[in-house]
């Protein structure tokens, strides 16, 4: 595919997608036939009632978990007709992901924790540490670098977190009820930081949540219930 073809192509396909989880015995069906289609450069919120099927979603968008049926193209690429080795690859490489509890290891500093994808690509440690410092003067930490996440705030550890989603400059950015576990005011600041980078780098921007304010807030808004979309 030449570049005028790969830029025609919308970043994500979605067909047929199913995802089906077995409980005590019992089978239950968390995806139920999506649909979709997202460009490049978009914002989309994805929002729905708790065990609507949103995260099952967001995590099959990432290649953490893989549909039970169904197809995810990325850039034109049914990814999972590929091995796992490449989907870890994938996942390094172009996206990014952003949870609830920011998920950073409490051993390391922001600086340390922002390296870490740059690093696991094989980056040399003195690139990665540029690229690192640079993203997080980005979202305003260039003076909490050298601080571990127990002496940060939880809107700092976002930040952090936001950091190391993009260090490795991500075409996608996933994110999971990222201002869930913050007060209001910081969930703010964390949600204008996550649209200015979308702004700046045209990073593609998929967020989970059940905030409803939060979701109309976007261009476009996905509502699913019960695994489907309405």
């Amino acid at each position: 595919m030449d570049l005028k073809q790969r830029k025609a192509t919308p970043l994500i396909q979605v067909r047929g997608l199913h995802k089906a989880f077995k409980k005590g015995g019992t089978k239950i069906l968390a995806l139920k036939g999506i649909d979709l289609i997202v460009q490049r450069g978009e914002r989309v919120a994805i929002s729905g009632a708790s065990g609507a099927g949103k995260t099952t979603l967001l995590h099959i968008l990432g290649t953490l978990d893989r549909p039970s049926q169904g197809e995810v193209l990325y850039q034109g690429v049914d990814i999972f007709s590929r091995p796992e080795g490449t989907l870890a690859a994938l996942r390094n490489r172009d996206i990014g992901f952003v949870f609830q509890f920011y998920n950073l290891l409490p051993e390391f500093n922001a600086l340390e924790n922002t390296m870490m994808p740059a690093l696991i690509r094989g980056m040399g440690k003195e690139e990665a540490q540029q690229q690192a410092e640079e993203i997080l003067t980005e979202v305003g930490l260039k003076d909490r670098m050298r601080h571990k996440p127990g002496e940060l705030s939880g809107g700092e550890q976002q930040r952090v977190a936001v950091a190391r989603a993009l260090v490795l400059h991500p075409a996608l950015l996933l994110a999971d009820e990222p201002t869930g576990n913050l007060d209001s005011k910081t969930g703010e600041r964390i949600i204008r930081l996550i649209f200015s980078l979308n702004r700046a780098k045209g990073v593609t921007l998929i967020i989970v949540t059940h905030n409803e304010a939060l979701a109309r807030r976007f261009p476009r808004q996905i509502l699913l219930a019960d695994g489907r979309m309405v």
